[in-house]
């Protein structure tokens, strides 16, 4: 979880590919033999994962995620290169929290160390390789009452317990829930609980997710592509306790010699003021009204479904305005309907419908979806 900050230098651009990816940060976890723990039904441990509750932990979080894209030129800017490292590769983060307020994200990568870190009263984002930190001054209390810390104020992608429940909250008649057996990880019990969407739509075979059979915490996310094979996204922790950090933890002083930039946060922020924003899994968004800013996502249709589109803007003009990605795009299949013509990019899990009047369409779906999608968005 990591350190707020308007300046885009910290804030992961919302490309379509990032929005139908924010699972790419998940990891792969240690397991050994399936320890013998009690029955339990899907029914009764769905609910003692959606109201469990810890005062903190801290672990080392392994990631892991083969999405199976292409490389894609033009994505190699501040903030957005943090997008394609995440949907590749293996990763490794420490990470710590304590309620109500601090959290701490160490992610160590290429001898390199980037840390998102707040104690409730300031926050820290700090980049070793480019030797740069922001400090971000958060709202004071008012009338006695602490005010509600920004939302998303460290970045959620190497949380498996937050991205385990956003899995958890798109779960309708089109998904089946079954317990499928036990494992450790991190030395911990746990109980694998399987998600597998009743659709063809989707791309996405199945998600399993280990829940501490203690604590109830979600410890594993792996999802699996309806192609079979490998994982292509696993997150899990290595490593993990739950006893309260002390508050130094969630203290940051910066070396020597590093270049340090104040920031005040207002009284109220916008989820996508602040850093990499964490996506979450299909579900139910009404298509974007008339006049809303053209860089904000619509996602169109329920459930494994969902398809976002992001209308021209910033974010699309980087996209499309690349000459690299122009010999890519000359290389992918053209379809048209009565949405118009574009060009098609599909992997293993991620479909991408480029439109020639600027828009982009992505989903964890199969191009058939995608362009079903387009005829019903807004232009």
């Amino acid at each position: 979880m990591g350190v707020a900050q308007r300046n885009r230098r910290w804030l992961v651009p919302v490309t379509a590919v990032a929005v139908v990816a924010g699972v790419g940060a998940l990891g792969p976890v240690v397991a050994d033999a399936s320890p013998k723990l009690p029955s339990i039904t899907a029914q009764d441990l769905l609910t003692k994962v959606q109201t469990a509750k810890v005062n903190g932990l801290s672990g080392t979080v392994s990631s892991t995620a083969d999405l199976g894209l292409p490389a894609i030129p033009g994505m190699g800017g501040r903030g957005s290169s943090q997008i394609t490292e995440m949907l590749s590769g293996q990763h490794t983060a420490r990470v710590a929290f304590a309620t109500p307020d601090k959290a701490r994200v160490s992610v160590l990568d290429n001898q390199a160390e980037r840390v998102w870190t707040t104690d409730g009263t300031s926050a820290w984002a700090y980049d070793s390789a480019k030797r740069e930190a922001t400090k971000l001054t958060l709202p004071a209390h008012q009338n006695g009452k602490p005010e509600k810390t920004p939302e998303k104020t460290t970045p959620q992608n190497y949380n498996p317990q937050d991205v385990a429940k956003q899995f958890l909250a798109a779960i309708d008649p089109t998904t089946t829930v079954q317990v499928s057996g036990t494992e450790k990880v991190a030395g911990r019990d746990a109980y694998k609980l399987r998600l597998v969407p009743k659709t063809d739509k989707t791309t996405v075979g199945s998600v399993t997710l280990a829940i501490d059979s203690k604590t109830w915490v979600p410890l594993d996310v792996t999802v699996m592509p309806r192609s079979g094979g490998n994982p292509a996204v696993e997150l899990g922790f290595t490593s993990v306790s739950f006893d309260v950090p002390s508050a130094s933890t969630f203290t940051f002083t910066p070396p020597k010699g590093v270049k340090v930039t104040d920031e005040k946060a207002p009284a109220k922020v916008a989820p996508n003021q602040i850093a990499p924003k964490q996506v979450e899994p299909p579900r139910k968004v009404l298509p974007r009204k008339s006049g809303a800013p053209a860089d904000k996502p619509t996602v169109i249709g329920t459930g494994w479904d969902s398809v976002v589109m992001l209308k021209s803007g910033a974010q699309t003009a980087g996209l499309t305005g690349s000459g690299q990605l122009a010999q890519l795009l000359a290389k992918a299949p053209t379809v048209q309907g009565s949405w118009g013509k574009g060009k098609v990019l599909t992997s293993k899990m991620v479909s991408v419908l480029i439109t020639d009047d600027g828009r982009v369409f992505a989903g964890l779906v199969t191009p058939d979806t995608l362009q079903a999608a387009a005829a019903k968005a807004p232009r």
